[in-house]
């Protein structure tokens, strides 16, 4: 069944109607194509546009229809029909009758697509939103679990003790501001498309506010042209998926590295590695690789939906129907590498050994050796050239700043007491000042 076709002689061509079928993509959004239609529909009823009592037949039959759809009773086809929309209609019609066929006055597919795509976006959306929360709260159980000092790099290099609590919270940080930006995308999608009709509404006195109310939009769409042909809002969620996949990216190279004999800081469960065909002495981090790798497709799909998008003239092209190959993935792809990633972190190992032997060399109470003198009334970049000769001493005498005697301290700048060994100790260095945010 189509949906127009009067003023056609022709027949569309099969390998045509193939190339042009959504409805494989569409179906997915069967549940807000529905909802929209009865929304659409009662205030068909009550604004007098079509009988009350058609009105109702037809809100009857939808959710009639949707009850059956999510118990399995009816199975929406792969093809033979061009999309969602004309599908629900044929059921419908064949339902209640003749009825059916008023359920798309005032409306064009224009606006139904978009109010059903914003509506699928929120609605899934939500569930993306529990699993960052689950993430952040996973991140915090275990760096509770594992409060131990680790090194902190700078350029791959030893830089400062941190420790494995605050270096999670690192990453905590960055998905609590994932979050905020799908917030923001929701709050900005969120007005209602329904009465565009395709570009520039209806003679038909609708009553947009009521199906805005009911579809729980915040507002209608203030211009119909850009309520058919807006797609910012998938692009908008596809850059923040893409943000939060590159966030997830660099968690899985450091986990990586870190999971390596070479650091040996944290060793990966059993359930989320895998082995070599080859060589059976091998355990693989594959399960961050793979969420290291989903994070590049992630930046393809945005990319594939700004292209499509750029350029477009106004108002609704049939190239915007492949819009559902960019999200679709994208939402299956971000939802895998949040629900692996919780996972990977709840049952990571810390080797608190290693972490500990890894603090005790690289000099990582340099910088808290050069504080120290500052605030024995030393100049900050005199006290950074003190330090730094101490260090080269330290190096070449395979020693540690802490095990250098005071005189030898001394020797390169005679303010130094013995307190300095509360500074170069990193436990204690941990508690003075602002490093207590740390631990």
């Amino acid at each position: 069944m189509k949906l127009w076709g009067g003023r056609f002689q022709k027949a569309e061509d099969a390998d045509m109607q193939a190339f042009d079928n959504s409805l494989p993509a569409g179906k997915l959004m069967y549940q807000e194509d529905i909802t929209g239609s009865i929304a659409h529909a009662t205030m068909l009823g009550q604004q007098a546009i079509i009988d009350q009592a058609d009105a109702d037949a037809i809100v009857k039959g939808l959710k009639e229809i949707l009850s059956d759809i999510k118990q399995g009773k009816i199975v929406i086809p792969d093809n033979g029909y061009e999309d969602i929309h004309s599908f629900v209609e044929s059921v419908l019609t064949k339902k209640i009758g003749e009825a059916g066929k008023k359920l798309h006055t005032a409306r064009s597919r224009n606006d139904q697509v978009a109010v059903d795509t914003k509506m699928y976006f929120k609605n899934r959306l939500q569930g993306i939103l529990d699993q960052i929360d689950q993430l952040v709260t996973t991140f915090a159980t275990k760096g509770q679990q594992n409060p131990y000092i680790m090194p902190g790099y700078t350029h791959l290099q030893k830089a400062q003790a941190v420790t494995f609590k605050y270096y999670l919270d690192a990453y905590a940080q960055m998905l609590l501001r994932d979050k905020k930006r799908l917030l923001n995308a929701i709050d900005i999608m969120d007005e209602n498309p329904l009465g565009c009709g395709a570009l520039a509404g209806t003679t038909h006195n609708i009553d947009r506010q009521l199906t805005t109310e009911l579809l729980d939009f915040k507002k209608p769409v203030e211009n119909f042209i850009d309520g058919v042909s807006d797609r910012d809002y998938i692009i908008e969620v596809l850059s923040d998926f893409s943000i939060m996949g590159m966030h997830l990216s660099r968690l899985s190279e450091e986990l990586i590295i870190f999971a390596s004999q070479e650091f040996h800081y944290v060793t990966f469960d059993d359930a989320f590695s895998t082995g070599s065909s080859m060589m059976p002495q091998k355990k693989n981090a594959d399960s961050a690789e793979l969420i290291r790798g989903n994070a590049a497709l992630l930046i393809g799909e945005l990319n594939q939906m700004l292209i499509i998008m750029k350029g477009l003239p106004l108002a609704y092209n049939k190239d915007m129907q492949l819009d559902k190959e960019t999200f679709l993935p994208a939402f299956d792809h971000i939802e895998k590498m949040l629900l692996i990633m919780t996972k990977i972190i709840a049952s990571l190992k810390v080797n608190q050994t290693k972490l500990e032997e890894a603090v005790k060399n690289g000099f990582l109470n340099a910088t808290d050796l050069a504080d120290y003198l500052v605030k024995k009334g030393l100049a900050f970049r005199d006290a950074h050239a003190v330090v730094g000769q101490a260090v080269l001493f330290a190096e070449e005498h395979n020693e540690r700043l802490e095990d250098l005697t005071i005189e030898q301290l001394q020797s390169f700048s005679s303010i130094i007491d013995d307190h300095v060994y509360s500074y170069l100790n990193v436990e204690k260095s941990m508690t003075k000042g602002i490093k207590k945010e740390m631990l």
